[in-house]
């Protein structure tokens, strides 16, 4: 195993890391923190590089990424999802090449509604008002997880 097959199990390790500790703080508080999207943007170029991209390749992956975290931007102006949600998907859509981007938003839309289901099922049984908070992170990050290992190369 070269340098560049160690780099980049270390950057998925990282990542998945990060998308763990994500998930339990948004299971938790109903937020992800700035350092955590921060960090998984950050990182994303090193993958590049670990991977050997292109510049057109690199590009691309920008022009995506931009064009889903806009896309997401109206989902959080119109308060279908949360900032934290939202930097999370921009975020990832700097790693994932466009066939895994879109089974992460597959996958994560399929998780999310799944989890609003239960909280509402569970609203209704412990007989509460008021909208149901959504740790849509939970879906974004599972989904993610489940999305990374068949964009990786073979080590």
């Amino acid at each position: 195993m070269g340098w560049d097959n160690l780099l980049v199990a270390a950057l998925a390790v990282m990542l998945g890391a990060l998308l763990v500790a994500a998930g339990i703080e948004d299971a938790r508080t109903r937020e992800i923190a700035n350092v955590k999207n921060a960090a998984i943007a950050l990182l994303a170029p090193l993958w590049w590089w670990a991977l050997g991209l292109g510049w057109a390749e690199v590009g691309v992956q920008l022009l995506v990424a931009a064009i889903v975290f806009a896309l997401f931007v109206g989902a959080f102006a119109r308060g279908w999802m949360g900032g934290g949600d939202v930097k999370m998907i921009g975020a990832l859509a700097l790693w994932l090449p466009l066939g895994g981007l879109l089974q992460m938003l597959m996958v994560m839309s399929v998780l999310g509604g799944a989890i609003t289901i239960a909280m509402m099922i569970e609203r209704r049984w412990q007989r509460r008002i008021g909208q149901v908070e959504v740790p849509y992170g939970v879906a974004i990050a599972a989904a993610a997880l489940l999305a990374l290992p068949a964009t990786m190369p073979a080590l």
